[in-house]
Protein backbone atom coordinates (compact mmCIF):
# COMPACT_ATOMS: atom_id res chain seq x y z
CA UNK A 1 0.00 0.00 0.00
CA UNK A 2 1.12 3.54 -0.97
CA UNK A 3 2.00 5.81 1.64
CA UNK A 4 0.01 9.37 0.24
CA UNK A 5 2.22 12.44 -0.66
CA UNK A 6 0.15 14.39 2.32
CA UNK A 7 1.34 12.30 5.29
CA UNK A 8 4.70 13.54 6.77
CA UNK A 9 7.50 11.00 7.42
CA UNK A 10 9.33 10.61 10.98
CA UNK A 11 12.65 12.20 10.23
CA UNK A 12 15.47 9.61 10.39
CA UNK A 13 17.60 9.43 13.07
CA UNK A 14 21.59 9.94 12.39
CA UNK A 15 23.32 6.94 12.00
CA UNK A 16 26.16 5.72 14.30
CA UNK A 17 29.07 6.81 12.26
CA UNK A 18 26.95 10.39 12.40
CA UNK A 19 26.78 10.18 15.90
CA UNK A 20 30.44 9.37 16.41
CA UNK A 21 31.73 12.19 14.20
CA UNK A 22 29.57 14.39 16.21
CA UNK A 23 31.00 13.63 19.44
CA UNK A 24 34.45 13.59 17.95
CA UNK A 25 33.39 17.64 17.06
CA UNK A 26 32.16 18.28 20.40
CA UNK A 27 35.29 16.54 21.84
CA UNK A 28 37.39 18.88 19.85
CA UNK A 29 35.22 21.92 20.60
CA UNK A 30 34.94 21.22 23.97
CA UNK A 31 38.48 20.27 24.99
CA UNK A 32 39.61 24.04 23.08
CA UNK A 33 37.39 25.55 24.96
CA UNK A 34 38.20 24.14 28.70
CA UNK A 35 41.77 24.87 27.56
CA UNK A 36 41.30 28.44 26.89
CA UNK A 37 39.20 29.05 29.83
CA UNK A 38 41.15 27.01 32.36
CA UNK A 39 44.67 28.47 30.77
CA UNK A 40 45.17 30.55 34.06
CA UNK A 41 44.88 26.93 36.83
CA UNK A 42 46.99 25.49 34.53
CA UNK A 43 49.69 27.55 34.57
CA UNK A 44 49.11 27.85 38.49
CA UNK A 45 49.42 23.67 38.86
CA UNK A 46 52.28 23.54 35.86
CA UNK A 47 54.55 26.02 38.95
CA UNK A 48 53.60 24.16 42.02
CA UNK A 49 54.38 20.86 40.56
CA UNK A 50 57.62 21.75 39.27
CA UNK A 51 58.33 23.05 43.13
CA UNK A 52 60.38 19.60 43.61
CA UNK A 53 62.64 20.08 41.36
CA UNK A 54 61.33 17.10 38.74
CA UNK A 55 59.08 17.52 35.38
CA UNK A 56 55.58 18.50 35.45
CA UNK A 57 53.89 16.78 32.96
CA UNK A 58 54.16 12.68 32.80
CA UNK A 59 53.11 10.61 29.94
CA UNK A 60 51.85 7.15 31.15
CA UNK A 61 51.51 4.50 27.87
CA UNK A 62 47.92 3.11 27.69
CA UNK A 63 45.90 1.11 25.13
CA UNK A 64 43.43 3.32 23.14
CA UNK A 65 40.89 3.00 20.04
CA UNK A 66 41.31 0.11 18.19
CA UNK A 67 44.40 -1.17 20.57
CA UNK A 68 46.40 2.16 19.30
CA UNK A 69 48.90 3.31 22.05
CA UNK A 70 49.05 6.37 23.58
CA UNK A 71 51.04 8.66 26.24
CA UNK A 72 48.19 9.51 28.70
CA UNK A 73 48.91 13.19 29.88
CA UNK A 74 48.67 13.98 33.53
CA UNK A 75 50.25 16.40 35.95
CA UNK A 76 53.16 14.51 37.57
CA UNK A 77 51.98 14.06 41.65
CA UNK A 78 54.59 11.67 42.16
CA UNK A 79 58.25 11.79 43.72
CA UNK A 80 60.50 11.65 40.88
CA UNK A 81 61.74 8.16 41.78
CA UNK A 82 58.19 6.55 41.83
CA UNK A 83 58.90 3.34 40.44
CA UNK A 84 61.81 2.11 42.44
CA UNK A 85 59.46 3.30 45.72
CA UNK A 86 56.85 1.10 44.68
CA UNK A 87 59.31 -1.94 43.99
CA UNK A 88 60.39 -1.23 47.51
CA UNK A 89 57.10 -0.54 49.32
CA UNK A 90 55.39 -3.77 47.57
CA UNK A 91 58.51 -5.87 48.57
CA UNK A 92 58.08 -5.06 52.70
CA UNK A 93 54.18 -4.39 52.84
CA UNK A 94 52.28 -7.66 51.86
CA UNK A 95 49.09 -6.02 52.20
CA UNK A 96 50.00 -3.65 50.20
CA UNK A 97 51.10 -5.95 47.37
CA UNK A 98 47.96 -7.60 47.60
CA UNK A 99 45.56 -4.04 47.42
CA UNK A 100 48.06 -3.01 44.04
CA UNK A 101 47.41 -6.68 42.52
CA UNK A 102 43.57 -6.09 43.07
CA UNK A 103 43.15 -2.89 42.04
CA UNK A 104 46.53 -1.20 40.80
CA UNK A 105 46.13 1.77 43.32
CA UNK A 106 47.34 2.01 46.88
CA UNK A 107 45.10 3.64 49.40
CA UNK A 108 48.28 4.70 51.14
CA UNK A 109 50.27 5.90 48.35
CA UNK A 110 54.18 6.65 49.87
CA UNK A 111 54.88 7.89 46.16
CA UNK A 112 52.92 10.92 46.22
CA UNK A 113 53.93 14.32 47.03
CA UNK A 114 52.16 16.51 48.62
CA UNK A 115 50.59 18.91 45.95
CA UNK A 116 50.16 15.73 44.22
CA UNK A 117 47.42 14.70 46.85
CA UNK A 118 45.83 17.54 46.62
CA UNK A 119 45.54 17.26 42.59
CA UNK A 120 44.21 13.61 42.84
CA UNK A 121 41.86 14.49 45.27
CA UNK A 122 40.32 17.10 42.90
CA UNK A 123 40.99 15.82 39.43
CA UNK A 124 43.13 18.19 38.60
CA UNK A 125 46.35 16.12 37.48
CA UNK A 126 44.31 14.74 34.62
CA UNK A 127 43.48 18.03 33.10
CA UNK A 128 46.46 17.96 30.64
CA UNK A 129 44.32 14.91 29.06
CA UNK A 130 42.67 17.90 27.22
CA UNK A 131 45.59 17.97 24.86
CA UNK A 132 44.85 14.40 24.27
CA UNK A 133 41.36 15.03 23.55
CA UNK A 134 42.22 17.28 20.87
CA UNK A 135 44.35 15.23 19.17
CA UNK A 136 42.55 12.38 19.07
CA UNK A 137 43.58 9.90 21.33
CA UNK A 138 40.84 10.19 23.75
CA UNK A 139 37.40 11.58 24.39
CA UNK A 140 35.73 14.01 27.05
CA UNK A 141 33.64 10.85 28.13
CA UNK A 142 34.78 7.04 27.44
CA UNK A 143 36.09 4.06 29.54
CA UNK A 144 38.93 4.85 31.89
CA UNK A 145 42.26 4.82 30.18
CA UNK A 146 44.22 1.16 30.82
CA UNK A 147 47.34 -0.33 30.56
CA UNK A 148 47.90 -3.19 28.47
CA UNK A 149 48.80 -5.05 31.23
CA UNK A 150 45.39 -4.40 32.81
CA UNK A 151 43.42 -5.07 29.58
CA UNK A 152 45.02 -8.32 28.88
CA UNK A 153 44.55 -9.47 32.38
CA UNK A 154 41.40 -8.75 34.05
CA UNK A 155 39.10 -7.45 31.20
CA UNK A 156 38.24 -11.12 29.12
CA UNK A 157 37.36 -11.53 25.57
CA UNK A 158 33.99 -9.33 25.89
CA UNK A 159 35.11 -6.61 28.25
CA UNK A 160 38.61 -6.16 25.89
CA UNK A 161 36.10 -5.44 22.47
CA UNK A 162 34.08 -3.12 24.51
CA UNK A 163 36.93 -1.26 25.20
CA UNK A 164 38.54 -1.17 22.40
CA UNK A 165 35.63 0.02 20.99
CA UNK A 166 35.64 3.71 22.36
CA UNK A 167 38.23 6.25 22.48
CA UNK A 168 38.96 6.08 26.74
CA UNK A 169 37.84 9.82 28.02
CA UNK A 170 38.65 12.11 30.64
CA UNK A 171 35.40 10.94 32.42
CA UNK A 172 33.12 7.99 32.10
CA UNK A 173 30.63 5.73 34.32
CA UNK A 174 33.62 4.46 36.37
CA UNK A 175 34.37 8.13 37.26
CA UNK A 176 30.49 8.71 38.34
CA UNK A 177 29.75 5.60 39.84
CA UNK A 178 32.42 5.67 42.94
CA UNK A 179 35.53 5.49 41.10
CA UNK A 180 38.28 3.22 43.31
CA UNK A 181 35.17 3.00 45.82
CA UNK A 182 34.23 0.15 43.21
CA UNK A 183 35.85 -3.08 42.75
CA UNK A 184 37.72 -4.19 39.24
CA UNK A 185 35.18 -6.32 38.11
CA UNK A 186 32.07 -3.57 38.62
CA UNK A 187 34.96 -1.14 36.70
CA UNK A 188 34.80 -3.39 33.56
CA UNK A 189 31.33 -4.34 33.53
CA UNK A 190 30.80 -0.37 33.25
CA UNK A 191 32.95 -0.25 30.12
CA UNK A 192 30.88 -2.84 28.82
CA UNK A 193 28.01 -1.11 29.67
CA UNK A 194 29.05 2.34 27.84
CA UNK A 195 30.31 0.44 24.65
CA UNK A 196 26.69 -1.46 24.99
CA UNK A 197 24.66 1.46 25.58
CA UNK A 198 26.65 4.36 24.06
CA UNK A 199 24.39 7.40 22.90
CA UNK A 200 25.09 11.55 22.99
CA UNK A 201 22.61 11.57 25.09
CA UNK A 202 24.53 8.86 27.64
CA UNK A 203 27.71 11.22 27.36
CA UNK A 204 25.68 14.30 28.02
CA UNK A 205 24.46 12.17 31.63
CA UNK A 206 28.15 11.62 32.45
CA UNK A 207 29.07 15.24 32.13
CA UNK A 208 26.52 16.75 34.23
CA UNK A 209 27.36 14.12 37.12
CA UNK A 210 30.94 14.56 36.49
CA UNK A 211 31.53 18.10 38.25
CA UNK A 212 29.54 16.49 41.38
CA UNK A 213 31.50 13.35 41.72
CA UNK A 214 34.66 14.95 41.66
CA UNK A 215 33.76 17.52 44.08
CA UNK A 216 32.12 15.08 46.29
CA UNK A 217 35.43 13.42 46.23
CA UNK A 218 34.06 9.67 46.44
CA UNK A 219 36.54 7.72 45.73
CA UNK A 220 39.69 9.57 44.57
CA UNK A 221 43.15 7.68 45.96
Amino acid sequence: MRVPATVARAPALPSRHAARLLKRGLDVLGAGLLLLILAPVLLLVLGAVCLDGGPALYRHRRVGLAGRRFGCMKFRTMMPAADELLAQHLATNPAAAKDWDTRRKLTNDPRVTPIGAVLRATSLDELPQLVNVLVGDMSLVGPRPVVAEELHRHYGVVGKAAYLAARPGITGLWQVSGRSDTSYRERVALDIRYATDWSLLLDVQILLRTIPAVLARRGAV
